[in-house]
């Protein structure tokens, strides 16, 4: 990323090399590649520096843009403090059914955590799925279903609702964000990649 300063201010980035036609000439995109860093700042044209030092996970965040600053010879993308995305579901109020935007007491957007929970449920209704016909075919014609079956089906639900509960339990954003991140618990040159709140079983 290289970004076009004018007089001391940033006022073009360009993601890609492109055809420039600057005050100082017009360019064909090769010269990203073939100029110097130098020859590039002779004509104000810098290699962005990215500062994450704000940026967070996009999966329970929203990032600002960037902002491009030039001090000191160098330009630098940086962002803003980050939103944290809502956790809990949120309402519609009294007043928002008052505007026409919706019912009172219903939901007006959906949380991180139900959105997890409800993936997490979705996930173990397609584990259970291959062998529903089992079930169907105990109640329906008396077949009963093998046990090692309905063990491992007992064990997808357990591990579901566990799994729920924990996310339902998570104290604010951070904790949610420590059950869903994989660490390490292994060694360096055997690593097992797990997270606190687990993972579902199989049914063979």
């Amino acid at each position: 990323m290289w970004a076009l300063v004018e007089n001391n201010v940033v006022t073009q980035v360009y993601m890609r090399p492109k055809d420039l036609e600057l005050e100082s000439g017009n360019y064909p995109r090769s010269i990203f590649t073939t100029y110097t860093i130098e020859g590039l700042e002779a004509i104000g044209i810098y290699e962005v520096t990215v500062n994450n030092t704000n940026f967070q996970n996009k999966e329970f965040y929203i990032n600002t843009d960037q902002r491009f600053d030039f001090a000191d010879g160098v330009v630098t993308a940086s962002y803003g403090v980050a939103t944290p995305k809502v956790l809990d579901n949120v309402l519609f109020t009294a007043q928002d059914e008052t505007d026409g935007l919706g019912i009172e007491g219903e939901i007006k957007k959906y949380g991180i955590r139900t959105r997890y929970i409800n993936s997490i449920n979705t996930n173990a209704g397609n584990i259970l799925q291959p062998t529903d016909w089992m079930v169907i075919r105990e109640v329906e014609g008396g077949t009963a279903v093998p046990s090692s079956i309905t063990t491992q089906r007992e064990a997808v639900r357990t591990k579901a609702n566990e799994m729920c509960t924990a996310i339902q339990n998570a104290a604010d954003l951070d904790a949610l964000i420590t059950l869903l991140t994989y660490v390490n618990t292994g060694t360096v040159e055997a690593p097992t990649n797990e997270r606190p709140l687990g993972e579902l079983p199989e049914v063979n």
